[in-house]
Formats: structure tokens, sequence, C-alpha cells
């Protein structure tokens, strides 16, 4: 089990994933950053890591740390794996930004026996009142970009990405919508509706 400091060196959202990885398996991290994640999972949970990361900026943070990490977008290039190659596919706070995010799910659950996803609800409550009282896109730590130069091109709420799972036949291992601190506001399955309204950001454990 990691220690409560260990935990608290990653972003939140990724605390959440880790703790739903097991130890001693194959990951796939796609859109892996600077492979804070892959590095994170390698250290404590000695995982067999592997990444996909579109900047070069990234790829050459993750080789300078040791990690395996390959230069890709997760739009084109998913489909060049083969079948069940990984236990977990991992996906953290990107899949708003993919052309085609169906298309990427549907892949990343051939690819893995799992897929992780999470992502920035756009149906939380400071969301919708700033809309609503200020006219404007809003701006925060989660949705960090003003909507001139935001790379998110597919607004996503928790509720959509639910029924997405519904219709393409994905079963729902484990849902948390998490509030800012990366506290569990609720199980998404025991209270979709406050979920939805109260979650800032949202992470899915899947199967096929």
């Amino acid at each position: 089990m990691m220690t409560e400091n260990q935990r608290k060196s990653i972003r939140v959202d990724l605390q959440v994933i880790a703790d739903m990885i097991a130890p001693n398996t194959r990951v796939l991290d796609v859109g892996c950053g600077t492979g804070m994640l892959l590095e994170y999972l390698s250290r404590f949970k000695q995982v067999d890591g592997r990444g996909i990361e579109l900047s070069t900026a990234g790829v050459n943070a993750c080789v300078s740390n040791g990690l395996s990490v390959i230069q890709g977008d997760a739009d084109r290039d998913l489909k060049d794996y083969p079948d069940q190659a990984f236990d977990y596919v991992v996906l953290s706070q990107t899949l708003q930004a993919m052309t085609a995010p169906k298309n990427v799910l549907e892949q990343m659950l051939r690819i893995g026996k799992h897929a992780i996803v999470s992502f920035p609800n756009f149906a939380h409550w400071r969301v919708r009142a700033h809309l609503v009282l200020k006219g404007r896109m809003p701006v925060s730590d989660t949705l960090p970009f003003e909507w001139y130069e935001t790379p998110n091109i597919h607004f996503c709420t928790i509720k959509d990405f639910t029924m997405l799972c519904r219709d393409l036949g994905i079963t729902v291992e484990r849902s948390m919508a998490l509030d800012p601190s990366g506290a569990s506001v609720r199980r998404v399955d025991l209270a979709p509706f406050l979920s939805n309204l109260l979650g800032e950001q949202a992470v899915f454990l899947l199967r096929k």
C-alpha cells in the first residue's frame, strides 16, 4: 500500500488512476505528457509501462527519465497496437481533446483488458453558474484555457460519458466523481445526478 506522501506526489486524478491499477501489470499511458504517471507506477507498483505522446517536449522528458515512450497521435496510431497487448490503457484529461473520442475509446478497449479514462466534467455546477451569470466560457484549474486557445474540442459531461459507455456496450467497473481537492465526491453509479452536478472531474475504470 502506498503512503499518503507518495500519493500526494502526483496530480489528484492520477492518484485515483494509480489506485485502480494492479501491481506488476502492463500499462499503456496514452497522451502521457512528461511521464508523471508512468514514473509513479514504475516506482511504486512495478508495472511494465509504455507511453505514447504527441509533443516532442513530452517525449524528450520521458526518455530522459528512462521511460519507454514513443511519439505518436492517439487518433491515428492506436490502431497499430495488437489486441489485448496491455492490462490497462490509460487516457487522463485528454479525451476531450481527441478528434474522434469514440474511436479512441474503442481502440483502448481493443488494446487493453481495461481502460481508465479521466476527464473534466463540463456539467459541474461552477461551469453552469459561470455561463449563466457571466455569459462566458469558464477558466479554472481544471479548465485553464481561454476559449480561443483551448485544446478541448469535444465538451463532455459525466452523464454524456456514461451514456456513451452504455451505447457501446462497455462495462463500467468503477466510476468516481472528484472535487477540486481530489476527494471522491461520490460513486457515479450510486448518485448519477449529484455526481454530474458536483464532480469537477471524473475517473472511469472500464472493460468490454
